[in-house]
């Protein structure tokens, strides 16, 4: 049995049917898991990482966890000792783990103390480990379907300032194997897009998808903020648009990390927005 954590989020989403398609026995948690179709024979527990108790139906009978936090998780919550504790006692081994590459490249940003601390935690443990720090997700991108639908703008700050962000289903594809298949354990992945891609590039890749012309707007960072601190922790918010201004020699390195574990390259933006064009049309 797999237990996904965050199993409603942009990388649950695709790895709870990459699993069950593998054959898998899998478990989905979320807190808002009732609302969600699930593939057939996937079971659903609602559970919070935030109340370790609450995870125990969930972890029954389980052997691996995909571990994944976000909201208020990022920021506060139990110690990962105890979470990692109440996996462990209900017979997980294996658990692979969301973290960041910011966690290498911003040592002094708060916003990433409490993944860090997660991370200290599973190398302490007995537990089978793989570690995934992905940069930023396409998937964020998913803040301008509004305004793509009604205006045909997309608004962003930095917009010749390119990154290499990944697809969560690349994510998702490589926590897949790490749940399933041997020879992942105590390694660090660092999953990128093959590619820099800047928030210019990313609205002219979702006009061409939609066969129209995307207009692009570019915000201040004071603009920025605001729109951030409505879905995310301030310290979260700070810390990603110091990255998407000023990213270090490290945020800009492209990673063969996928390639390795799939055998094929990353996707790209453009292949993204194509198979993601129906939430902006």
């Amino acid at each position: 049995m797999i237990v996904v954590t965050g199993a409603t989020g942009n990388i649950g989403r695709s790895l709870v049917p990459l699993l069950a398609a593998a054959g898998a026995q899998v478990t989905a948690v979320s807190r808002g898991i009732g609302d969600v179709d699930l593939p057939e024979g996937v079971r659903g527990v609602a559970a919070d990482l935030g109340d370790p108790a609450s995870l125990s139906p969930a972890l029954a009978g389980a052997k691996s966890l995909f571990l994944l936090l976000s909201g208020e998780q990022l920021m506060t919550g139990p110690e990962p000792e105890e979470v990692l504790g109440a996996a462990a006692g209900a017979g997980v081994r294996r658990v692979v783990f969301v973290s960041s590459v910011g966690t290498q490249t911003r040592p002094a940003a708060a916003g990433y103390d409490r993944i860090r601390a997660y991370e200290k935690a599973l190398r302490a443990s007995d537990l089978e480990w793989t570690i995934l720090r992905p940069g930023g997700f396409f998937s964020n991108t998913y803040a301008w379907a509004e305004s793509v639908r009604t205006e045909s703008v997309v608004a962003a700050p930095f917009g010749s300032v390119g990154l290499p962000s990944v697809d969560p289903a690349d994510i998702a594809a490589v926590a897949a194997a790490a749940l399933r298949e041997d020879g992942h354990a105590g390694r660090i992945y660092t999953l990128t897009g093959p590619a820099l891609s800047t928030p210019r590039e990313q609205a002219a890749a979702l006009g061409a998808a939609l066969g129209t012309e995307i207009r692009f707007v570019e915000l201040t960072p004071t603009q920025a903020r605001e729109g951030m601190l409505r879905f995310m922790p301030e310290a979260v918010a700070d810390h990603t648009l110091e990255i998407l201004g000023a990213p270090t020699p490290g945020e800009l390195l492209v990673s063969p990390d996928i390639e390795e574990v799939l055998g094929r390259p990353a996707g790209t933006y453009a292949e993204w927005a194509e198979r993601n064009r129906a939430v902006f049309a």
